[in-house]
């Protein structure tokens, strides 16, 4: 069963990068458009350029734990593909973390915070 949340296909990816805005900080280039439904869809990439499948895997999972550990974004009705730099070969999770919260905070995106 397909999750709703995640975006998938080449005409999608295509949208957001053609007609979507960009926000970048040092670990994440994030892209982002609207898309029209009442809730986000997220991609997490990695190039070749970041290194082995090890590396890319590795930038994946750190992307998608610093931003469920974010929060959840507050606008809703977005496509949202958060992209690994070659920088983040190496980097703790507090750092990317850190990087998607300023690319972010760049893009007109917000997250809600937690409640702590």
């Amino acid at each position: 069963m397909l999750r709703k949340n995640v975006l998938r296909g080449e005409r999608n990816f295509s949208a957001v990068y053609k007609h979507g805005k960009s926000a970048g900080s040092r670990y994440v280039v994030l892209f982002y458009k609207k898309n029209g439904l009442d809730y986000n869809r997220l991609a997490f990439l990695a190039s070749k350029k970041v290194g082995n499948a090890v590396a890319r895997n590795r930038a994946r999972r750190l992307m998608k734990e610093s931003v469920r550990s974010l929060g959840a974004f507050r606008e809703q009705g977005y496509d949202i593909v958060f992209i690994a730099r070659n920088t983040i070969v190496g980097r703790k999770c507090g750092e990317v973390k850190k990087s998607v919260s300023v690319a972010v905070r760049h893009s007109k995106l917000r997250f809600e915070a937690h409640g702590k």
